[in-house]
């Protein structure tokens, strides 16, 4: 697993505020991946892809399904090479050299080999698989936090892999104490 000196938001997730001018983002709940002065790179944790399930790109991959695996919903990541797959996971598992440890609870893989592993029932404990992901440039996620326009929170694993996606949104917010119904979309200035 690769190791690197942790970002300000590796770990946290991102959640949009109501006003978001792309709709993509539309009360997005995005765990960030990486972020550092290069910028940063997330995954959209509570958007599902229509009609995509894990067992069907497994089909697509020609990787043989083992007895007794789950299927799963597959995620839209973000806009960004929407045709390359992520898998964020639990930090039980690690694919040598290709996993990247983000935390002491997430890693991220990006290689077939975890698809492999996942369709012989021998993946991580629990998984997000998405299409896609998010990405800002140098500077670029610090402005949109300026602008209003996301709220940051911890991750945890009961948040990201352990609710509904119809609910990360509203229960991200109220870990921040936040009343989700209360927000206004316009942001103001002291």
């Amino acid at each position: 697993m690769t190791e690197r000196d942790p970002g300000f938001l590796d770990g946290q997730v991102l959640i949009a505020m109501p006003g978001m001018g792309d709709l993509r983002f539309s009360h997005a709940v995005i765990f960030v991946c990486a972020h550092s002065s290069e910028g940063a790179m997330g995954l959209i944790v509570n958007k599902p892809a229509p009609d995509l399930r894990f067992q069907d790109l497994l089909k697509q991959l020609k990787i043989p399904v083992g007895e007794g695996v789950q299927d799963a919903q597959v995620h839209f990541g973000g806009p960004v090479e929407h045709g390359r797959g992520f898998v964020l996971h639990t930090s039980d598992y690690a694919v040598a050299g290709s996993s990247l440890r983000i935390n002491d609870d997430f890693a991220m893989t990006a290689t077939v080999d975890i698809l492999q592993d996942m369709a012989r029932g021998a993946g991580p404990a629990h998984t997000i698989l998405a299409l896609g992901y998010s990405g800002w440039g140098p500077g670029q996620l610090e402005g949109e936090l300026q602008a209003n326009g996301w709220l940051t929170a911890p991750a945890d694993v009961e948040l990201v892999f352990g609710l509904r996606d119809g609910e990360k949104w509203e229960a991200a917010l109220r870990r921040l104490s936040i009343d989700p119904w209360l927000l206004s979309s316009e942001g103001g200035r002291a």
